[in-house]
């Protein structure tokens, strides 16, 4: 009834895996692509439904300029690593900030003080170090302690740490969100 040529059962050489054997039985062993679930937003007034969603546009804003952080700090700690004096490696660290200051600092200028504080949390996620780190590694003590006093009269801490566990967990579920491309 059947043909003797069917190949429905014939061994699939491509997609050899894993197993183990226990007992009589073979468990087969496979990695498979994480998947994040996250709980269906139910909001508890509009009021917070309106912050979540400003939240979410602050992040989408912000989180392109800490992916540039992070990137210039891969490209440029190396070089400055290198670099034998002080003279040379303040000529590096003052021509990379003008460059950043002639790219980014009209963008810069349109930020919120909220913006900034969410920019602060997202550069220490991606870099794993704080403003205030990286400033003072590459500047100096006394500059980070400046920069650090002007971002505490705006009601900013350049030395916040991103915590995605505790208060920063809705920071971290949107930029999860934003890498998965679901906003």
């Amino acid at each position: 009834m059947f043909p003797r040529n069917a190949v429905a059962q014939k061994p699939d050489s491509t997609r050899m895996g894993i197993g183990y054997v226990i007992g009589d039985d073979t468990v087969i062993h496979r990695d498979i692509k994480e998947v994040w679930v996250y709980p269906r937003r139910e909001f508890k007034s509009p009021r917070f439904e309106r912050q979540y969603t400003r939240l979410i546009r602050r992040v989408k804003k912000v989180y392109p300029y800490a992916k540039k952080a992070s990137e210039l700090l891969s490209i440029y700690e190396p070089e400055y690593e290198r670099l034998q004096t002080d003279r040379q490696k303040r000529k590096l660290i003052n021509k990379v900030e003008d460059q950043l200051m002639a790219q980014y600092k009209e963008e810069f200028k349109k930020m919120t003080i909220s913006d900034g504080k969410v920019l602060i949390k997202l550069i220490d996620r991606q870099t794993g170090r704080t403003g205030y780190d990286i400033i003072k590694e590459f500047k100096g003590g006394f500059t980070a302690a400046f920069w650090q006093g002007i971002a505490r009269l705006f009601r900013n801490n350049l030395k916040d740490e991103f915590d995605p566990y505790g208060e920063d967990l809705l920071i971290e579920e949107i930029v999860t969100l934003v890498e998965l491309g679901y906003l």
